[in-house]
């Protein structure tokens, strides 16, 4: 599956990296806790959070990520979109809960670490 596929799964909005909606998903990974998703999220993950501040693209951009989904109704800050965009990081906004997305996800062949 890739990027833009899974979007169109989740009837979610590309607020950031829309140019490369084209990445493969290779597995999925969903946490709040950066230090934990930088010790067991891998390359070519697709990331769910509810978190909204700049450090999800850090994380993003640092572990090779395909995207990452913010769930739940937030919106992240103009900067994190200008920050995704610049790291060419695709930022996914839904209003699906964690929950919901990672259940459509699974059911699509999209499996965990």
């Amino acid at each position: 599956m890739i990027v833009q596929d899974m979007v169109d799964l989740l009837q979610a909005d590309v607020v950031a990296g829309a140019a490369n909606v084209d990445n493969v998903i290779r597995g999925g990974y969903v946490s709040d806790l950066l230090s934990n998703v930088m010790s067991q999220a891998q390359s070519g993950n697709v990331w769910i959070t509810m978190h909204g501040h700049q450090n999800i693209v850090a994380v993003a951009s640092l572990l090779g990520l395909s995207a990452v989904i913010i769930a739940g109704r937030i919106q992240p800050d103009k900067e994190v979109m200008i920050k995704a965009d610049a790291e060419s990081i695709p930022l996914i906004i839904t209003t699906l809960s964690a929950f919901e997305v990672v259940g459509l996800l699974y059911s699509k062949g999209i499996k965990g670490v």
